[in-house]
């Protein structure tokens, strides 16, 4: 696995969270869904609930990816889970998950980190 540049990397493990969502009972809803200048990487359903996914890859284990997920980005995240419900009209729970991917050497490792975090209230 070569990769060229971020956005490769970025958009291979896009798909593969993508696959191991989908091995897992998870529906696509959408991916790369934009609002504004903010974006979400995969909007899942399962069980009744709106799944929000940031997918983190990285090709070197120096930083656990979940860690570049900090307080602006959820700020971002919620602010665009809010725009698409209501886009939708959706009546759903909805929740903030993680995936991360660790590619180095050859070797692939996921995480799944359900209710990563929860929208604060004001």
């Amino acid at each position: 696995m070569e990769f060229v540049g971020t956005n490769q990397v970025g958009s291979w493990g896009e798909t593969k969270a993508r696959e191991y969502l989908e091995s897992k009972s998870y529906e696509i809803l959408e991916t790369n869904w934009h609002c504004s200048h903010r974006e979400i990487d995969i909007i899942a359903q399962k069980d009744g609930v709106i799944v929000i996914v940031e997918v983190k890859t990285r090709t070197t284990t120096f930083q656990n990816p979940t860690v570049a997920v900090d307080k602006q980005k959820q700020k971002f995240l919620i602010s665009a889970a809010n725009r698409y419900v209501q886009m939708k009209k959706l009546d759903a729970d909805v929740r903030f998950d993680i995936v991360s991917i660790v590619a180095v050497n050859g070797n692939v490792t996921i995480e799944h980190i359900e209710n990563a975090f929860y929208p604060r209230l004001r």
